[in-house]
């Protein structure tokens, strides 16, 4: 493999984060949050100004913040009328937990295969999907692009399904005037440090539902204790946690929102450049450019033809990693075929929670083709949101492509 400087690691920290987390810590609070009747049980001041903040950023009624995505998708399913044994549709194609925040409230996660344009859920999968005991269909905006949310609410029209959107991967993406995340009953971001802005650790989850918004507020900070002071009378899921933001992670947090806009404009600048410049390479299937949508390019994903280019991925990856390209990685992720779900174990040894639910339900491979294809052969990705994205590490990326074509006479 050749060696070069030219994939720096990508920081999006800069001297105004410093200097907020700075004044946090000069001010010695660096959380306010109390479990009591206070005003104190909604956090302090920088997590209530980031919240605000968020508000108005994503266009929504309600923002809560978390310590981190994982405590948000497990406030958002604990939100829901959900029993034991429910059902929520999900994608096999998202981070593990997106499936296991599931789990966590023993509901049964049933996977519909996604789309082979997007990668997010395929609506025409959900419809098959969908039983007397369905609550709620779990969408992930991954890569940067949007799930079809305008079709998901036609599905669930009438129902009582809700749309939830995981859109860790996706902050401010718009698709036809929709900002990812906000259009769901509930949605939200990741502020992960391996994410496009971050907090180290922290999440976001956006909804235009009161009630909703105030058990997911609850389920923040211990909600087994507050019925007493809350005027909480549904009791239902109120067993809580500590998933509370700190004071220098908002205000962190307050300073990277400032500059995602810019940051987004730049990366999809630069990498819609690449995909012009790749654009003549044979086989492959590279992100669309359309001004329908911006593409954040959490990373870049590349479909292959099998039929148009006669070597294998393995041969191609390996030679683009020979030529000096960093951050390749073969396929996703297929979470139906985890062992968690092969052998129905989650909860101790006796099956729960599928043994809440009469169907027999089915994780075997052939379930999910599409993203099976993806991950067994024909998708590849350069995890682009691990790097500083430049012209000129953009523009040896482009030469490595086409001397790979070249010699393996992909063209």
């Amino acid at each position: 493999m050749k060696k070069n400087n030219l994939f720096l690691k990508y920081n999006s920290i800069g001297k105004e984060e410093l200097l907020a987390g700075r004044k946090v810590i000069n001010s010695g609070s660096l959380s306010n949050f109390v479990a009591d009747k206070s005003k104190d049980f909604y956090g302090g001041k920088n997590v209530n100004k980031f919240e605000k903040y968020l508000k108005k950023f994503y266009k929504v009624k309600h923002a809560i913040t978390v310590n981190s995505w994982t405590s948000g998708l497990i406030c958002m399913v604990g939100s829901l009328d959900i029993e034991p044994g429910d059902e929520i549709i999900v994608t096999p194609w998202t981070m593990s937990a997106t499936v296991a925040s599931i789990l966590h409230w023993n509901c049964i996660p049933v996977f519909a295969d996604i789309d082979k344009n997007n990668f997010c859920i395929n609506t025409e999968e959900v419809k098959k999907k969908i039983s007397k005991r369905t609550k709620a269909i779990f969408a992930v905006d991954i890569f940067g692009r949007q799930s079809d949310v305008r079709s998901l609410k036609k599905i669930v029209r009438g129902s009582n399904i809700k749309i939830l959107l995981d859109s860790a991967q996706s902050p401010y993406a718009i698709e036809k005037n929709i900002i990812a995340g906000t259009k769901g009953d509930i949605g939200g971001f990741s502020l992960n440090y391996h994410k496009i802005i971050h907090t180290g650790e922290g999440g976001v989850i956006v909804t235009n539902n009161k009630y909703l918004a105030k058990r997911m507020k609850l389920l923040r900070n211990h909600a087994e204790i507050t019925h007493n002071f809350k005027k909480n009378k549904d009791l239902s899921n109120m067993i809580g946690f500590n998933f509370r933001m700190g004071e220098i992670e908002a205000a962190i947090g307050i300073e990277q929102y400032k500059k995602l806009k810019l940051i987004l404009k730049n990366r999809e600048t630069k990498l819609n450049y690449l995909t012009k410049k790749l654009s003549d390479l044979k086989g492959v299937e590279l992100p669309p450019i359309s001004k329908n949508y911006n593409n954040n390019y959490y990373v870049y994903p590349i479909k292959l033809n099998s039929s148009l280019v006669q070597k294998s991925r393995k041969k191609i990856v390996s030679a683009l990693r020979e030529e000096g390209i960093e951050g390749l990685s073969e396929g996703y992720a297929n979470l139906h075929l985890l062992p968690l779900f092969q052998k129905k174990i989650a909860f101790g040894n006796k099956k729960f929670p599928w043994s809440q639910n009469k169907k027999n339900f089915n994780y075997k491979k052939g379930i999910c083709p599409i993203a099976e294809d993806f991950q067994d052969k024909s998708f590849f990705m350069i995890e682009v949101c691990m790097f500083k994205i430049n012209y000129k590490l953009i523009h040896f990326i482009i030469r490595a492509f086409k001397k790979v074509w070249s010699d393996l006479d992909l063209n």
